[in-house]
């Protein structure tokens, strides 16, 4: 079976930059891909490359966009190199949503994890989130001087409900020192404190493994695994701890499917900030496949002003 393949480029201003280890981020930049089928049905997919943190550039995947032919059929889309992970998950994504019919689901009532700004402005974007009903947050540390970060911390902890969870991302940006002082820290809050995330760069899973160990707060591996041959690897050399899976950059969904369904692991999925359309595909998937209480950390949505409806509409007719 073939189909018609057309795409678009697209981007759009974070209403504040989102700031981690790796630097500032201003504007989130994605590929719309379409679908057409014999039957004239019309489906999408969103490649939203992540560079920095382990799939191919958005270069990359704008020169394969452009080499595909108009007419592409299910074996190419299937057959996409292991080098372009958001490739394979936007067209396979795109192929779920012609071959089945969505069913539709209530987003709402997930529990989502809320992101929340680097530095003290955490703080209060902390408790607006908590004034929506958010009971699970995620915040950057290793951004900014060690002792000041440590300061803020014990402020969030202290406004957090007792039912509230927070998670501390390091996007690798520890050292060995500062995560053992990280992770002696979260051991006095274990019951908010939910892990504390890739303290370490991806080189050092030996450390990480060490650290796992010998302190009672979990650590989850997200850069380490960004790919999915690098959380086989991983799971192999005797990972067990949590994964953080970020559909949109990890590859093929339908092998994401199989690994995960035959190896039980502790997953929490994770967005790269894509648009509803990427959202949705990474987020039935991620229903399909969680197997934990855990939060699933989409909650992004106020890092964006709201779209207008016809935002997919205007991208294909004013192209």
């Amino acid at each position: 079976m073939s189909f018609l393949f057309d795409f678009r480029f697209f981007q759009q201003e974070f209403v504040r930059p989102v700031v981690t280890n790796y630097g500032v981020w201003k504007v989130r930049e994605s590929i719309i891909v379409r679908l057409q089928n014999g039957d004239g049905k019309i489906a999408f997919g969103e490649i939203s490359p992540l560079a920095w943190f382990g799939s191919e550039t958005m270069e990359q995947a704008i020169n394969f966009c452009d080499q595909l032919p108009h007419e592409i059929d299910v074996n190419r889309i299937l057959n996409i190199p292991d080098c372009l992970p958001a490739c394979q998950f936007g067209l396979e994504s795109a192929l779920d949503n012609l071959r089945i019919d969505q069913k539709l689901t209530n987003y709402e009532d997930i529990n989502f994890c809320g992101l929340l700004p680097s530095g003290k402005d955490a703080i209060n974007q902390c408790l607006r989130l908590g004034e929506q009903g958010y009971k699970t947050f995620k915040w950057k540390i290793g951004v900014e001087d060690i002792d000041t970060e440590i300061e803020i911390f014990h402020l969030l902890i202290s406004q957090l409900s007792s039912s509230a969870k927070i998670r501390l991302d390091a996007n690798g940006g520890l050292n060995y020192h500062t995560a053992k002082l990280w992770l002696s820290i979260c051991d006095q809050f274990s019951t908010q404190v939910e892990f504390l995330e890739q303290p370490l760069s991806v080189d050092m899973l030996t450390e990480m493994l060490e650290l796992s160990n010998f302190y009672q707060t979990k650590i989850a591996l997200d850069e380490s695994i960004a790919r999915l041959q690098q959380l086989k690897e991983i799971y192999f050399q005797g990972w067990h701890g949590i994964f953080v899976i970020k559909p949109a950059i990890v590859g093929s969904p339908s092998r994401l499917k199989q690994f995960c369904q035959q190896h039980p692991i502790d997953l929490v999925f994770s967005s790269v900030f894509e648009t509803e359309i990427g959202r949705k595909a990474a987020l039935n998937l991620a229903l399909e496949l969680s197997n934990s209480h855990r939060a699933l950390g989409f909650g992004i949505q106020h890092y964006f002003q709201e779209q207008n409806v016809n935002w997919l509409e205007n991208l294909w007719n004013n192209h």
